[in-house]
């Protein structure tokens, strides 16, 4: 029987290669296949595979079916993609015929499975508000692109933390991006309401993060929250104060090495923090100033550490190339794949 006085540190360590999740998920339904494969590619079940993103090859926002952005993937022999949607109307679209035969048939061509399917803060902001019915609201297109993510058969269902709404920058459209002062400013400062009430704002948070877990395992997939600078989850140990609130084995954390790094944390001790609950990784590389995202192998990314870490925790699932703009994406994607190969040909 479980020991419900021990500490996460023990829990971590317990048994032979149980994950703390495990030990502490509750008597819940089982996931669908695809969702417990990704769970289980998480434990070390099968190798780590390399992905891209869909909007390294466009822009946040475009519309279904991602032709190109599947085309380039493809073509530069990734096994996966994460697709993305902006607005609420592209879910229906996404699904409408022809546009998703034609999804299907482009996806196929190149073998390229949908690693997670994500949801744009511009969709998902909402869950940051503290009124109610707005988060009710959200949480119904939280639904609707669950019910995309299965169809298009994705193990998991991704989005960034939300913000709290009363967060806010003058002129900065995604808050998470405003992490350097600006040209003219002597102070580094955004908007926050005045006795800002934290401790409500998380349990409304807990509380939402809860149903929307919920709604993913229903559905058949995993909840795969990412890190941001300044959202409710800036990094793993808020993640890790989330889940021990969820509990619940369908959540599990999506880690963005580059936003790690960004917050002055070593992306190899994140890695080590959620054992267990890490069920993506997002790849980018980080300037010597820890203040821009560059091209993979540009930048001072400990790629091998990770990799190493990776393999140590026994996670096997995707890690992903998001990429910020450089001139030739394909050559920088090109180069990231080819690193990244290297080092799991020499840990594997």
């Amino acid at each position: 029987m479980l020991n419900t006085q021990w500490t996460r540190r023990q829990l971590i360590h317990a048994g032979a290669g149980a994950s703390a999740a495990a030990l502490l998920a509750p008597h819940t339904p089982a996931l669908s296949a695809p969702a417990a494969a990704a769970k289980s590619r998480a434990r070390g079940a099968d190798g780590i595979r390399l992905g891209s993103v869909a909007w390294n090859f466009g822009r946040i926002g475009d519309d279904p079916p991602w032709s190109g952005a599947i085309d380039a993937v493809g073509d530069l022999g990734f096994a996966a993609i994460e697709l993305i949607v902006a607005k609420p109307e592209q879910l229906d679209a996404t699904v409408a015929e022809p546009t998703f035969s034609t999804l299907l048939r482009r996806l196929e061509q190149y073998k390229l499975v949908v690693s997670q399917f994500v949801l744009y803060q511009s969709v998902m902001a909402d869950l940051g508000s503290p009124d109610p019915e707005r988060r009710k609201k959200t949480l119904a297109v939280f639904e609707k692109g669950c019910q995309v993510a299965a169809k298009l058969g994705a193990p998991m269902i991704n989005m960034v933390a939300p913000w709290p709404t009363g967060w806010s920058k003058k002129g900065q459209g995604y808050l998470p991006r405003y992490f350097s002062t600006r040209k003219g400013e002597t102070t580094f400062q955004f908007d926050v309401p005045p006795n800002f009430d934290f401790p409500r704002t998380w349990a409304d948070f807990v509380a939402t993060m809860k149903e929307a877990t919920t709604i993913a395992r229903n559905a058949g997939l995993v909840f795969s929250l990412e890190n941001h600078t300044h959202t409710l989850i800036p990094g793993p140990d808020a993640f890790l104060r989330l889940w021990d609130e969820v509990r619940d084995s369908a959540l599990g954390m999506n880690l963005d090495i580059g936003w790690m790094m960004l917050q002055r944390e070593y992306p190899v001790t994140a890695i080590y923090k959620v054992r267990g609950h890490l069920v993506n990784v997002h790849l980018r590389d980080m300037d010597a100033a820890n203040l821009r995202f560059v091209a993979p192998g540009e930048g001072i990314m400990d790629f091998e550490g990770v990799v190493r870490a990776l393999r140590d925790i026994g996670f096997a699932g995707f890690a992903t190339f998001e990429q910020d703009g450089v001139p030739d994406m394909k050559t920088a994607l090109r180069r990231g794949k080819d690193i990244l190969e290297g080092l799991l040909a020499r840990t594997g």
